[in-house]
């Protein structure tokens, strides 16, 4: 890589990338201290044998509640012309709530508390996505958005090491179920603190791109966004309902190896280091090559992985295949955000990222409730199966139908 184009790249990441990529790196360093043993809580509050059911319709209805605000709030922060006074609201709420799960006492209250949290993250998603791509240089969005990525999956590495340098100054060597509860509490309430900082990040740091006048007219709908977008996001949407919580990969682990607590906590740092190392990468290698062959790539490597994931026969083969799993991140994420804007254009790029995260978010309801259904009616490796059906459904229908070209720019 000649140094002129090194040196374009590290300017492509300045100013509101970066701040933005710290305040993702920071929210995510709050709620990662929490999901990788968030099943364990889980399971310590229900009766024996319903974790599986709990955390499905936890994360489904979670997400489907924030893929609904997603969808307004894009729209909303179009017509008003402003993106961050949304992101702020959206921030402070997830960052109040997501710490008082360690209050919970019963199944429905944390699932009570995640709705609550994903209330923000659907307040602020849309409207971030469309303050990033507006201060991006439209010749690196994907290392932007891959960039992005990376920094919420880093902040995924950094939240899942400091609970484990809680829990082991928290737990005695061979601790009871109770005492793992006690110590989880409290873990899940010093959550607060790096939450704080991306509040603070975000409200001192980023500074407010307006889109442009005309998008904020009076249109109260996605009439006139194009019709390849639409077609992208309803593809997009299919792929989402074969694409249950990653939560499950650690109940799994948990329930076919007896994987402890510092176990679970140490495959999620994997899964995330794979996911970190790779966005950056394949984020700017779509810049060049087109977001769609990413995208199918990440799609099928998902699929493959699914079905050998419930065939592993031991915790390292789980492992490795949780490693491999990570690329799929990196191929498909800052890809799908690229293409979204890329369709779109600036000026309706909220009501896109709205439509975008909305679809495939409210998919995220039947996927992860019915993949806890599979679970505990027909074992693990049918819900695997099912998952990977509909990715390589997904897959076929984006390559045989969306018309899309193979290089980046508006016609990506």
């Amino acid at each position: 890589m000649s140094a002129e184009r090194r040196t374009s790249r590290w300017r492509a990441l300045r100013g509101n990338v970066w701040r933005l990529g710290l305040v993702s790196l920071w929210t995510d360093f709050s709620s990662e201290m929490m999901n990788p043993l968030l099943p364990v809580f889980v399971a310590g509050l229900v009766p024996l044998g319903w974790a599986a059911f709990w955390v499905g319709l936890t994360e489904g209805a979670a997400e489907a509640t924030a893929s609904l605000l997603k969808a307004y709030a894009g729209g909303l922060s179009d017509r008003l012309g402003r993106r961050k006074g949304l992101a702020l609201w959206g921030y402070g709420l997830s960052s109040l709530l997501r710490p008082l799960t360690g209050l919970a006492g019963a199944a429905w209250q944390v699932l009570a508390l995640k709705v609550g949290d994903r209330v923000g993250k659907g307040l602020r998603t849309a409207p971030r996505d469309a303050l990033l791509g507006a201060s991006a240089d439209p010749a690196h969005r994907g290392l932007a958005f891959g960039f992005h990525r990376a920094m919420d999956h880093t902040g995924a590495v950094l939240g899942p090491l400091a609970a484990l340098g809680l829990l082991a100054l928290l737990l005695p060597a061979t601790p009871n179920p109770g005492q793992e509860l006690s110590a989880l509490r409290l873990l899940f309430l010093l959550a607060v603190v790096p939450g704080a900082l991306s509040l603070l990040t975000l409200g001192w740091g980023v500074r407010e791109i307006p889109p442009p006048p005309r998008a904020a007219g009076p249109a109260r709908s996605f009439r006139g966004l194009p019709g390849r977008l639409w077609a992208f996001v309803g593809i997009a949407a299919l792929f989402a309902l074969g694409n249950s919580s990653d939560l499950f990969l650690l109940l799994y682990a948990r329930e076919a190896f007896g994987l402890s607590l510092a176990g679970m906590v140490g495959l999620w740092i994997l899964l995330h280091l794979s996911k970190a190392a790779s966005g950056v990468v394949f984020g700017a290698l779509s810049d060049r090559v087109g977001r769609r062959p990413l995208i199918l790539a990440g799609w099928l490597l998902y699929a493959g992985v699914y079905l050998a994931m419930a065939w592993a026969a031991s915790l390292v083969q789980l492992a490795v295949l949780l490693g491999i799993y990570g690329l799929y991140y990196g191929l498909t994420e800052g890809a799908e955000k690229a293409l979204v804007l890329d369709l779109a254009g600036q000026e309706r790029s909220g009501s896109a990222f709205g439509l975008y995260h909305g679809a495939v978010g409210l998919s995220a309801l039947p996927a992860s409730l019915l993949f806890g259904v599979f679970w505990i009616e027909l074992g693990p490796r049918w819900a695997f199966g099912v998952g990977a059906g509909l990715a390589g459904l997904a897959a076929l229908l984006l390559g045989l139908f969306l018309a899309v070209g193979t290089r980046p720019g508006p016609s990506s």
